[in-house]
């Protein structure tokens, strides 16, 4: 019985050894991405906007503007073809939202009208990503609301549709109950790991924020290596 439990604990310690060694050399292998980001727009954060369990406090520091990603990894949505929900736009086109201009100005965002609604972005081929970034607007402190990143193969969302992010708390998009945090946009955008995840197609949904029922799209990135 001895023998049998010291065998069982030696197999458990290599495995824990060897799943360590193996995200050690994972993360070896790994190359700094510096990221280009927008301007500052704006400093503080709303009175009015009452904070809960379900919103991620403002960070007091800024994050280095560094991702560690594997060798080759590209933003593979610049430029890309972008369509929407909203098949009239209030403002902006859908171009504006992979065009590589993440600057909170009146003409770099796509603005769609109320209720939910998702932009969503064709890579051209399946690619294995490792990073979406997403601004919505960042020229005030505000929260989006029902945010829900999800990842597909095919333009119609059915064939091995994955959610990457999710902070619609309360279901009220009809994606799932999310428990991601909602937090304050800022010219940071959101980084949102995708764990090297095959897929071509990405989708972002949103339903108005705390400053304005309507919703804007100011940029998308997706980090990833290109299909060969």
């Amino acid at each position: 019985m001895v023998a049998k439990k010291l065998i069982l604990s030696l197999v458990l310690a290599w495995s824990v050894n060897a799943t360590f060694a193996a995200d050690a050399a994972a993360d070896a292998k790994l190359v700094p991405l510096k990221l280009e980001l927008p301007k500052l727009a704006f400093i503080g954060t709303p009175a009015d906007v009452q904070l809960d369990e379900h919103i991620e406090p403002v960070s007091e520091t800024n994050r280095p503007p560094v991702l560690m990603v594997p060798p080759g990894t590209v933003n593979l949505a610049l430029n890309k073809k972008v369509t929407c929900s909203d098949k009239n736009p209030s403002a902006g086109t859908t171009e504006l939202v992979t065009d590589g201009n993440k600057e909170a100005t009146d003409d770099t965002f796509l603005q769609m009208r109320r209720g939910t609604q998702w932009v969503q972005i064709d890579l051209e081929k399946p690619a294995t990503l490792s990073y979406i970034l997403v601004w919505h607007a960042h020229n005030a402190a505000q929260i989006y609301k029902c945010v829900v990143i999800q990842i597909a193969e095919d333009a119609d969302f059915t064939q091995n549709v994955r959610t990457v992010y999710n902070n619609d708390y309360e279901n009220k998009a009809g994606l799932g109950m999310g428990k991601d945090k909602q937090y304050f946009e800022t010219f940071e955008g959101r980084w949102i790991p995708v764990k090297s995840e095959k897929a071509r197609y990405v989708r972002s949904y949103s339903q108005g924020s705390t400053y304005s029922a309507l919703n804007r799209v100011t940029e998308i990135e997706v980090y990833g290596i290109p299909a060969k």
